[in-house]
């Protein structure tokens, strides 16, 4: 089941994100997605700058993604299914959701930022219908530059 997620459960939302970046922890560039906390998310859900998506089985949260609207479009993010849930259509499930609730809000487009690097990701994107359409090179506050694609689909 899929829920559109409360302030409340911004601990839930934080858990599963956690699992799922935790992979990124000790590699050169980790994740930004390690640093925020469950008030942070919170905080961004009350006051409407975002809003974010659950997937439950047997009321344990296995996966979630965050999303808000910018320029006309449905903009996501953190999309993070626990590790020993991946592979199971849970990502796919999410981004289904996305695309029901993007329609709701007369939205023709969906998307994300995702690093170069991260070949998984931009697969299970591309098949779910998402084509690269840009590139671009951020620099984190250690100066580490880090290249990213930002990946759309046309609904």
């Amino acid at each position: 089941m899929i829920t559109l997620a409360k302030p409340a459960d911004a601990s839930e939302i934080h858990r599963v994100m956690i699992a799922a970046f935790e992979e990124y922890r000790n590699t050169a560039v980790p994740s930004s997605a390690l640093d925020e906390t469950i008030d942070s998310i919170r905080s961004f859900l009350e006051e409407g700058k975002e809003r974010a998506l659950l997937f439950w089985i047997n009321n344990i949260a296995l996966g979630t993604v965050r999303f808000k609207e910018e320029d006309g479009a449905l903009y996501f993010f953190r999309l993070s299914v626990r590790p020993e849930w991946r592979g199971r259509g849970v990502a796919r499930h999410l981004l289904s959701a996305l695309e029901n609730y993007a329609a709701t809000q007369s939205l023709g487009t969906l998307y994300c930022q995702v690093r170069l690097s991260e070949e998984r990701n931009i697969d299970l994107y591309k098949k779910n219908g998402f084509c690269i359409n840009d590139s671009k090179t951020i620099t984190k506050s250690n100066g580490i530059r880090v290249e990213t694609v930002m990946m759309t689909k046309k609904l």
